[in-house]
């Protein structure tokens, strides 16, 4: 029985990151049958909870590694001198990990875009990946979006190498593999669908909350992550309550809300569900036509609850990749890379990515009437795509088998 650790792993949280890791442990076991497969988590009992039968598919959740250090370590590789930027990560690694990580057969790097600047320099998430590659570990980062580094190019060279150590970096869209070859010059590259196309439906009952109007319902995303990326004089939550208001009137469409990033049952910090309630109780006069989806649901039962809807605009990359690879006519709301490469990947353009700093009532207009107009040419290209982005992520789990014969 193979052995396998999820780097960069720490919450069920985002539900984007639960996503990677079910399809992921899907993939494995598809591949290689029985397998044992260690998932860090920073409250395992609550991630455990999301996941009830993850034991039977070969999961066992283990301690994060989460050193108290990590913040102002990251916090001082932002100070302009460059040793700090080249500096790998400087403190020991506790037993407990070690022994972990000495038991597995290969370390799968996930998270998405852990290996970007989004989070800042990723150096903690470095220095394990580097502990298991000087055991003899394979080490793969896998289904990510990667950089750019360039507002840190005293990072350059460090993470090039980090990098180019790996048994190979399996990125999820072209944007990520132009960049590591053609900028970085990596060689060891390959493209593969990001893991969550591969992501399973759980059914639910969704009647308490779905939206009751006569032409369907569009499914909504949009977070706080967002505010960093918009014009100054901008009120995203004014624009998008607007939006909805002509979705509603003008289209005659239902409009349900959708958190993907919220805390898990017990934590009482903000999410995706926190920020969209202001906007809620600015279409209140709505009725019925609006509502929002429960936050508690996890990666499987949101899918469901996306594929049943007519239209999705999101601004999180795994809502909207669990409406496209449902087969949901999709525009995405792009702060980075992510959206554009993997939209460009599936459709060959960008027709269906809205800028964040374009976004306004009018933006979002337009990319309805875009979708309503596309919708039968959406849906044949997705249904013949997206069989095709999944045997990639079969592909790329064949190379790790590869790896281990």
């Amino acid at each position: 029985m193979k052995t396998f650790y999820l780097s960069g792993q720490r919450t069920f949280g985002n539900r984007g990151c639960e996503a990677i890791v079910r399809s992921t442990v899907a993939l494995l076991r598809a591949q290689f049958g029985d397998v044992r497969i260690l998932v860090p988590s920073v409250d395992v009992e609550r991630d455990r909870a999301q996941w009830p039968d993850a034991a039977q598919q070969g999961v066992r959740f283990v301690r994060a590694y989460m050193p108290r250090m990590a913040g102002y370590w990251v916090h001082l590789q932002r100070l302009p001198l460059p040793f700090l930027k080249r500096a790998s990560w400087p403190f020991p690694l506790p037993e407990w990990l070690k022994e972990q990580l000495s038991s597995v057969d290969a370390v799968l790097a996930v998270g998405g875009d852990n290996y970007s600047l989004d989070y800042r320099i990723p150096s903690p998430i470095m220095g394990l990946d580097n502990f298991a590659m000087d055991l003899g570990k394979p080490v793969i980062l896998w289904g990510a979006s990667v950089g750019p580094f360039d507002k840190e190019p005293g990072f350059v060279p460090a993470v090039k190498t980090h990098l180019s150590r790996m048994n190979f970096v399996a990125v999820r869209e072209s944007v990520s593999y132009k960049y590591l070859t053609e900028n970085l010059g990596l060689a060891n590259v390959v493209q593969m669908a990001d893991p969550a196309f591969m992501l399973g439906r759980e059914t639910v009952d969704y009647s308490k909350f779905w939206p009751d109007c006569p032409n369907g319902v569009l499914g909504v995303n949009i977070s706080s992550l967002i505010e960093r990326y918009k014009r100054p004089e901008q009120d995203l939550r004014a624009e998008v309550a607007e939006f909805i208001r002509r979705a509603v009137r003008k289209h005659g469409l239902g409009v349900l809300l959708v958190p993907h990033v919220h805390p898990l049952q017990g934590e009482h910090s903000g999410g995706d569900g926190t920020y969209m309630a202001d906007l809620l109780e600015r279409v209140r006069d709505l009725g019925g036509c609006v509502q929002m989806m429960p936050h508690e649901l996890n990666a499987a039962q949101i899918k469901y609850v996306i594929s049943q809807l007519r239209f999705f605009i999101g601004a999180r990359t795994h809502s909207t990749i669990a409406a496209l690879s449902s087969g949901v006519p999709t525009v995405s709301i792009a702060y980075s890379v992510k959206a554009r490469g993997i939209n460009r990947d599936l459709f060959g353009n960008e027709e269906a990515v809205l800028p964040t700093p374009e976004l306004s009532a009018d933006t979002l207009e337009r990319s309805l009437g875009w979708l309503m107009r596309e919708e039968n040419t959406l849906h044949a290209t997705l249904a013949r795509r997206i069989p095709q982005l999944q045997d990639e992520a079969k592909r790329a789990v064949a190379r790790v088998s590869s790896l281990l014969a």
